[in-house]
């Protein structure tokens, strides 16, 4: 998000997705405070990124568990889906998170765009692993 400028191409709200990506890291680094990889994240995330030194000092911490994500994706185009996640009661570090396109949206039938065979062509590429 902060260090890859095709990651934040993804996303139509940018700032918001910014902030909101800093406030979970914050929430996850306040359960687990000792891990060694988290403080590296954030060392290096804090030297590399204005953009997330900024968004840091403002302290902010989320949990959000439920929301509207848009998205754009070079094959079928801007994205509107609901996502609910459900944080497992015996390991609280995973969760399982689920995209809902509204019934008969765009969005919906875009998801359908791809096993089709029909893909946009007017779209830039991207590296699948960012999605």
């Amino acid at each position: 998000m902060f260090l890859d400028p095709a990651a934040r191409e993804l996303y139509a709200n940018r700032d918001a997705k910014g902030a909101d990506v800093v406030g979970c890291l914050r929430r996850d680094a306040g359960r687990n405070p000792g891990d060694p990889e988290m403080a590296s994240l954030i060392g290096q995330l804090s030297l590399k990124s204005a953009e997330f030194r900024q968004l840091g000092a403002a302290h902010d911490v989320q949990d959000k568990g439920f929301g509207v994500k848009v998205v754009d994706l070079p094959l079928v185009g801007r994205l509107t889906l609901a996502y609910e996640t459900l944080t497992l009661p015996a390991d609280p570090d995973r969760q399982v998170i689920a995209y809902l396109a509204e019934s008969g949206s765009l969005s919906a039938a875009a998801l359908r765009l791809p096993a089709s065979g029909q893909e946009k062509t007017t779209e830039r590429s991207f590296n699948r692993s960012e999605a």
